[in-house]
């Protein structure tokens, strides 16, 4: 089992530098910020731009894994966004994990002046979105005159990015799912599954739906005739209602239970001080020295 760590993009960075450092001194394999313009319960305060973040991450730390969790097309195209991406990669020697979800139906999906769209629309833009991003972080070819992108919600000509990956054949894309649409794209086109599983269901209901998803990306899986061993699964334990590191025990109970459910790898939050998340930085290190 790997573990990860959620830093929220909350804090100046002079300040929040000790934590992307302590989540690599402390042995996460990970470490994620979101990517959204603001956030839920967070929307009234101060909430810093993703690909910034990552690189500063990327240059104060040297071994960690670090990622977008999950990047939004509720605000990018994938061009400009790909070549971002594909930068910050090169200047972590290759540490970038690219989390990636259909956009959510909160701040971001309105902040702009966006319609209203509806599932089927939202899916589309997301079986869109990743697959532009699949095809833009691999190798370009010197003079093969760019890549472009024509479909119903982006568009590109000849579009360039920034040379050779930092790794063959791209960065990993970790895709996020709980549908049975989402988790088809997941088994065609995903290195990896993230899922928060179903908002605000109780704890143990919320374990059951984790089960019968995990059940279902295995039937995907199987219609693509692709091997589950080729096909990390992350878990996001927490939610705005359930924090999974309000105790030690309360956190290894869960990362079992997530690894009897066939998941690579459990992801928490670093705790804050109040709100959602609120919990005891003494908790998070004693974690870390068991797990990590």
């Amino acid at each position: 089992m790997r573990h990860g760590i959620v830093i929220l993009p909350q804090e100046p960075w002079a300040e929040v530098r000790r934590k992307w450092q302590a989540a690599e001194q402390l042995g996460f394999d990970h470490a994620w910020t979101y990517d959204h313009l603001s956030w839920r319960s967070l929307a009234d305060q101060p909430w810093y731009a993703t690909i910034p973040t990552l690189t500063a991450a990327a240059l104060a730390t040297t071994t960690i894994r670090l990622g977008t969790f999950v990047a939004s097309p509720n605000f990018r195209h994938p061009v400009p966004f790909a070549k971002e991406m594909a930068t910050v990669d090169e200047i972590s020697g290759g540490r970038m994990l690219l989390g990636v979800g259909s956009g959510g139906t909160g701040f971001d999906a309105f902040v702009l002046g966006q319609p209203e769209y509806t599932p089927r629309q939202r899916h589309e833009r997301y079986v869109e979105f990743v697959s532009a991003l699949d095809e833009l972080l691999r190798f370009e070819a010197p003079g093969s005159g760019g890549i472009s992108v024509d479909g119903d919600w982006y568009t590109a000509r000849s579009a360039r990015m920034v040379g050779q990956p930092a790794r063959r054949p791209r960065m990993p894309l970790i895709l996020a799912a709980n549908g049975p649409k989402g988790l088809a794209l997941v088994a065609e086109r995903g290195d990896a599954w993230v899922t928060t599983g179903p908002e605000g269901t109780p704890e143990e209901e919320w374990w059951q739906a984790i089960a019968g998803l995990s059940s279902r990306l295995g039937d995907a899986l199987d219609t693509q005739g692709r091997d589950p061993r080729t096909l990390d699964r992350y878990l996001s334990l927490d939610s705005e209602s359930t924090y999974f590191l309000e105790s030690v025990q309360k956190f290894e109970d869960a990362a079992g239970h997530a690894a009897e459910l066939g998941f690579t790898d459990v992801i928490t939050h670093w705790p804050r001080a109040d709100g959602v998340y609120a919990g005891s930085e003494d908790v998070l290190v004693e974690v870390a020295s068991r797990v990590c």
